[in-house]
């Protein structure tokens, strides 16, 4: 059951201090110099072992440590600004104003901002779905990074092409390649899986169903509607 209790920062829960530094991401991500970001990156790593083993979480209070050490104005014992978390489940990691450490990792290694109480449900939603890896499309005559496929990246920042863009044979669907220059899917990765992933009650479905019916062209107007609108 959920719990949605704050208390102030436990010292001995490195997952607090890095959940903090992925909330306070846009003023601090300024701050970390190249060195500091390798090595919260390789620490990151280790720490987010879904198994967290000893080594795991000795990792995560190294990555904390560091973020104590080299910003003692925001994490460490004299910071005027206080940590507090939650535990939104019984068991479950402390988030701070809704980050997780997992967030944390997400920004320093595997490159993107799909992170935060608002984006990481969509990123968990979009990576569970089935994905191909840039050589099995290259294996079978594909150019994976090509601008007109979606590409996202999941853990380590390694690159899932969503297996709805394929047919059987690997090969793009041609409405997909127009449908996603059309929803900027180069620049917008996680937005264009999200439309075709996600009810559109224009479609009275969600796009992806619509793949191989005979409806490209509604498929493709109705994404055309959505870029030229102000929604």
């Amino acid at each position: 059951m959920a719990s949605l209790r704050p208390r102030p920062e436990d010292p001995s829960d490195p997952h607090v201090t890095l959940a903090a530094a992925a909330a306070r991401w846009d003023r601090l991500s300024g701050r970390l110099g190249p060195e500091l970001r390798a090595l919260l990156a390789e620490l990151l790593t280790v720490a987010r072992a879904p198994e967290q083993d000893e080594q795991a979480l000795s990792a995560a209070g190294r990555a904390a440590g560091l973020l104590r050490e080299r910003l003692p104005d925001e994490f460490g014992e004299g910071s005027q600004a206080r940590l507090v978390a939650v535990h939104e489940t019984a068991g479950g990691p402390p988030t701070v104003e809704g980050f997780a450490a997992e967030d944390l990792a997400v920004l320093l290694i595997d490159g993107h901002r799909m992170v935060g109480p608002l984006l990481r449900p969509v990123r968990e939603r979009l990576l569970a779905e089935p994905a191909l890896d840039p050589e099995t499309v290259e294996r079978h005559g594909g150019s994976p990074y090509a601008a007109d496929l979606i590409r996202l990246r999941g853990t380590g920042g390694r690159i899932r092409l969503p297996s709805f863009q394929f047919s059987e044979d690997a090969l793009p669907w041609l409405a997909v390649l127009e449908v996603n220059t059309l929803l900027d899917a180069d620049h917008d990765p996680w937005g264009a899986a999200d439309w075709w992933l996600s009810a559109n009650a224009w479609l009275g479905t969600s796009p992806v169903r619509l793949l191989g019916t005979g409806r490209d062209a509604q498929l493709v107007e109705t994404a055309r509607f959505l870029m030229d609108s102000d929604y």
